[in-house]
């Protein structure tokens, strides 16, 4: 067993399932966190392309909708098996199936000249994506000692985001330069060259730190079960997922398609203005990522008053800005909306930070999936809401956008009910680990 100086010169001691990180471990989850970059890209090139698209397949709001609905629906549905997936094969060969799905969804997108084309092709997008974060996650805890979590996981987020960065600066241009084929046949290089990385390069764990060996009892349809099952008992699991779908939605909708539209029609912004705000949302969400994880990792009890305060100040400048008497709300608002929408991600990082003390290693994907299905599913309802009531009240934004107080009101109200059980389970968890690690030899 490893040791390291602690505080005052104490002696500490590495458990042999908590590995000790350092520069090769940053390069091999580097690799990871380079796949879920290059599917970030690729989920969110619609946000950029909703109009195109629009004109490109002859579609109203609903039909345009249903391409990030059905995306998010193979995502949300696809996170318990790939979290089983993860658990079982590992993160290198689940990451490795990922790429090759996302590549070929947006090689297909690419040459799509039919609606239905268009639509399977962003659906095994969506399957390769859903591989990704998980396996990102799993690589985190497996490389770095687990009070890195908390940061490992906002820095994953935070690069997913320059991902997104990526659509709404290079593609937006791109795309108006060069048209539709050309852009995302191009776009579509990225997955090429993070899977020959992935193949080369990445290593589930690091030397000395393997995982024991799988039971031969832990298999079949009766442990998947029982795995499933035993995850979603934790309070800390459902509470997890319950923050993940409060905070994350209200600006996953927004970028990943309503929000170029509601910017320019809603707002009468010009296209350049409105890929402005989005960048903003982005740029936000990653200065506000590392805030986050800086503070949760120093005092684990500001993880609820973070994810609250951030629901809360989210529902307060969308109700401000859909409820302001002028037909379009001032600049200075909507720069504060998208500010203020650039702490969500951040927040739904929190989920992750409820589950993962809540659950043993050989459960972690199951849990990630579990947890990582909330804010997809709260999307997935908020884009077909939004594209139902804007065909049924004549694009009418002010209207339509009011879904999300209703699934905000939802999850508060579930995150309200689970946090005192979830918080008294991992103080008692607390307890035994650390009467067990006294007894631990050194």
């Amino acid at each position: 067993m490893s040791g390291s100086t602690g505080p005052g010169g104490a002696t500490t001691h590495l458990l042999p399932s908590d590995p000790p990180g350092g520069r090769k471990a940053m390069a091999v989850w580097g690799i990871g966190v380079a796949v879920y970059f290059v599917a970030i890209t690729y989920r969110t090139s619609l946000g950029v392309a909703g109009l195109d698209a629009a004109e490109r397949f002859h579609i109203n709001a609903s039909a345009l909708s249903t391409f990030s609905i059905l995306q998010l629906l193979v995502y949300a549905g696809m996170q318990i098996p790939v979290g089983l997936m993860v658990d079982r094969l590992g993160a290198k060969k689940v990451l490795t199936i990922g790429v090759v799905l996302y590549t070929l969804g947006q090689f297909g997108f690419a040459l799509s000249e039919s609606y239905a084309t268009a639509l399977g092709s962003r659906a095994l997008l969506g399957c390769g994506d859903a591989m990704t974060f998980i396996s990102v996650l799993r690589l985190g805890s497996r490389w770095f000692p687990a009070r890195r979590g908390p940061m490992i996981a906002q820095i994953a987020a935070l690069v997913g985001m320059a991902g997104n960065l990526i659509s709404t600066l290079v593609l937006a241009r791109l795309l108006h330069s060069f048209g539709w084929t050309p852009t995302f046949a191009a776009s579509a290089v990225g997955g090429i060259v993070v899977l020959a990385l992935l193949l080369l390069f990445l290593k589930d764990h690091p030397k000395g730190f393997e995982p024991p060996p799988r039971p031969v009892e832990h298999t079949g349809a009766a442990f998947i079960r029982r795995q499933i099952a035993d995850a979603w008992r934790e309070p800390g699991t459902r509470l997890g997922m319950w923050v993940h779908f409060t905070t994350q939605f209200p600006a996953m909708f927004f970028l990943l398609l309503w929000g170029l539209p509601f910017l320019v029609e809603a707002q009468g912004l010009s296209r350049g203005t409105a890929g402005e705000l989005l960048t903003l949302v982005v740029l936000s969400n990653m200065a506000v990522g590392l805030v986050y994880g800086q503070v949760i990792a120093r005092h684990h009890a500001a993880r609820l008053p973070l994810a609250l305060g951030t629901a809360g100040t989210t529902a307060l400048f969308w109700a401000l800005t859909l409820a302001w008497p002028a037909p379009h709300a001032p600049m200075g608002l909507l720069i504060t909306l998208c500010l203020v929408l650039g702490a969500c991600g951040p927040a739904s990082m929190i989920g992750f930070d409820f589950a993962r003390p809540a659950n043993p290693p050989e459960r972690q994907g199951t849990a990630s999936g579990i947890v990582n299905m909330g804010g997809f599913t709260a999307s997935m309802t908020t884009l077909l809401a939004v594209g139902v009531l804007l065909d049924a009240t004549g694009d009418n934004y002010r209207i339509a956008f009011t879904s999300v107080f209703v699934l905000e009101a939802v999850g508060v109200s579930q995150i309200l009910r689970l946090r005192r059980r979830a918080v008294r389970r991992e103080r008692e968890r607390l307890v035994v680990s650390r009467v067990e690690a006294v007894h631990v030899p050194v």
